[in-house]
């Protein structure tokens, strides 16, 4: 967890089942949230880094990867970094799990 964090509870962890992504609004932020096949959650800005955009919480899920759903780009679920031959960065956020309560920190990873 990062230290002196603003954590925020956006849900309970049944809310969030195995590679479908879920779109969350906290504090005027977009942010989808993805739990992999090994059952680790990972929270990103939902926009593409493409440049005509859109969001990414229909996106496929594979390891810590996702498949951008309009332009088949992959991203890097812990970094954020579109992987080759493409480029682009989006945002990460801290995600983690509480005993049942999911929560997210703004603070960019």
């Amino acid at each position: 967890m990062i230290k002196n964090a603003e954590w925020l509870v956006v849900g309970h962890s049944k809310d969030f089942p195995i590679r479908i992504g879920r779109t969350i609004h906290i504090k005027g932020a977009e942010i989808a949230v993805f739990r992999t096949s090994e059952n680790e959650l990972y929270a990103v800005e939902n926009v593409s880094p493409h440049p005509k955009r859109g969001p990414l919480t229909e996106a496929i899920v594979s390891g810590h990867y996702i498949y951008d759903p309009l332009y088949d780009w992959k991203i890097d679920l812990q970094t954020g970094i579109v992987q080759e031959p493409d480029h682009g960065q989006i945002k990460t956020f801290a995600v983690c799990e509480e005993g049942e309560k999911v929560k997210i920190s703004l603070e960019t990873v």
